[in-house]
């Protein structure tokens, strides 16, 4: 049987209501129970591995993703907290590699949780991440032998530009303005003041997120959590003494013996009865991967800005047109996942949420970057977790240049007809004529996009350039500079939604997808479009582009 809290065997462990929990071994006689225990009090929460925030909607993806989701996750401690029967849950926290964005969002489904049942988190590895998720928690144990790093935030982007030009390549890099680094990776040897600058602050956001996150679930002032990032703590033992975490404790001190009656395990693996459709519901729209024109698809090849998802506005927009459409739904909310892309694609669902009639909420994951920012503007409200890389308000174009890589390999592309239809060729640079042109177009989608978030967050044209020019912020200081209305994840997002549209606390959620057309499944077609992936080094054509693609910062 498949486990109904993590996909692996079922585990229950009960341990009498409120007796002293530490002191019950793992195995034992089963018949020697404590008194009046007959049933599991006690089930165990599995939490390891990535978590996307929810199943892909597109039908192939969907099939073939095997990972737990952050929805998913909620929902079942959403039927823990209902069980009666249930007095605690022992959350283990393993092998935990999602972002941080990631690990809040389960955070406030741990400290949900606790308002209802006594929770332990089970820490292996002391880690920033997971600490950040064990902080929804009431307690926290370790391991004697905890791995401990707790180190603080920190990236290592590498620059290709001395390696690419020693093989002959270099990168024209066209941006708006001095903090937009989509490119500087190729372009340049080394990171640039303004992109250090940028950084280090996104990095001191996540810090203070990270301290308040952790003050809040130990009691602690956001003074003291950040001075366990310097207290050189190397053990569980000196995290107990440092008031980091409660107790040092191998699991089998902390579950009791286990049974499993049907009655207990047919609870919980029904789900949760929705809520009653008459009021209405509300549509869920998901923008994940980089933002492309077309239909969205999924791009198995494992190079950088090509690899993974890709939100494409046709189905993005039809998804929305779909939720506008349908009578019964009363509010949208829009999960962003998404350094950005192309600014095209990106303004056509600016467009479609903007005209909404109907309340549309945009919940920010971990990036909802430059063009992802860029089609939230004028959402009724976002909410974006202190973690979300969020900003970017800047435009971006290039091309690589393998003029000299051609040579060296016998390669001579010959040109025939206007020379300015072929400036986007890889062939060779621009000119200056061409690189002015260019220039004068991302400068109009630059005003463009600062209009558009002048407007939409009742923010003065002179201060969003302040705050824009390409620069990247942290949600946690995106909150203070009034670029996001709250702190949050997905299930307040929906919160929000229902509270915008009047609809009661259980009004049922429906994920929106575009209405089905074509002879052949839905699926069969995907699996056709990704047949059809082409390489190209930049994705986005001659677009000009609204993205924050660095994706070598990888923040843990």
């Amino acid at each position: 049987m498949q486990s109904f809290l993590t996909g692996r065997p079922a585990t229950f462990h009960p341990v009498p209501a409120y007796s002293d929990l530490m002191n019950i071994p793992l195995f034992g006689n089963l018949l020697d129970l404590p008194a009046g225990v007959t049933r599991p009090t006690w089930v165990v929460l599995d939490v390891t591995g990535d978590y996307p925030e929810r199943q892909p909607t597109q039908p192939l993806a969907a099939l073939l993703n095997k990972a737990e989701t952050v929805e998913a996750l909620a929902a079942r401690a959403a039927k823990l907290a209902e069980a009666d029967w249930l007095h605690g849950v022992l959350v283990r926290v393993s092998e935990f590699t999602a972002a941080p964005a990631t690990a809040h969002a389960i955070r406030e489904i741990l400290r949900r949780l606790s308002e209802n049942k006594r929770t332990v988190a089970y820490l292996p590895q002391l880690t920033m991440t997971s600490l950040i998720v064990a902080s929804g928690a009431q307690e926290i144990a370790a391991p004697e032998s905890a791995d401990v790093m707790v180190s603080g935030f920190a990236a290592e982007p590498t620059f290709l530009g001395a390696f690419l030009k020693k093989h002959g390549i270099e990168f024209e890099n066209l941006r708006i303005k001095e903090y937009k680094a989509a490119l500087t990776r190729f372009s340049q040897d080394h990171m640039d003041e303004a992109n250090r600058e940028q950084l280090s602050a996104y990095l001191g956001g996540l810090e203070a997120a990270w301290a308040a996150d952790l003050a809040q679930g130990r009691g602690v002032s956001e003074e003291d959590a950040l001075g366990w990032l310097t207290a050189d703590l190397t053990s569980a033992q000196g995290a107990v003494d440092a008031g980091l975490i409660d107790r040092v404790a191998y699991e089998d001190e902390l579950i009791g013996p286990g049974t499993r009656p049907l009655a207990a395990v047919l609870d919980l693996l029904l789900p949760n009865k929705p809520g009653t459709p008459k009021a209405g519901k509300v549509a869920v729209v998901s923008v994940v991967g980089s933002i492309v024109t077309g239909k969205s698809k999924n791009n198995p090849l494992p190079l950088p800005l090509l690899g993974g998802p890709m939100a494409g506005s046709d189905t993005v927009v039809a998804a929305l047109k779909h939720a506008k459409e349908d009578k019964a739904t009363k509010a949208i909310v829009v999960y962003v996942n998404s350094g950005g892309g192309s600014a095209l694609a990106s303004d056509l669902m600016w467009r479609e949420i903007a005209t909404s009639d109907k309340p549309v909420v945009v919940v920010m994951g971990e990036y909802a970057a430059s063009g992802g920012y860029y089609l939230a503007t004028h959402a009724d409200k976002i909410v974006a977790s202190p973690y979300t890389l969020t900003g970017s308000i800047g435009v971006v174009s290039g091309k690589p240049v393998m003029q000299e890589f051609n040579g060296r390999q016998g390669l001579k592309p010959e040109r025939v007809g206007r020379d300015r239809a072929l400036m986007y060729s890889p062939s060779r640079p621009y000119t200056d004529e061409e690189r002015a042109h260019i220039e004068k177009g991302i400068g109009e989608v630059y005003d463009r996009f600062t209009s558009r978030v002048a407007e939409g967050r009742d923010l003065s044209q002179e201060r969003v350039n302040e705050i824009g020019r390409g620069r990247i912020w942290s949600g946690y200081d995106a909150l203070e500079l009034g670029l996001v209305d709250e702190l949050g994840d997905l299930h307040r997002g929906l919160e929000l939604a229902r509270e915008l549209a009047g609809l009661p606390d259980d009004a049922p959620t429906w994920n929106a997808a575009p209405k089905k057309q074509g002879p052949l499944p839905e699926f069969v077609q995907e699996a056709a479009q990704a047949a059809q992936v082409s390489v190209t080094v930049w994705p986005f054509g001659r677009e000009r582009a609204l993205t924050w693609l660095d994706q070598d910062i990888q923040i843990r």
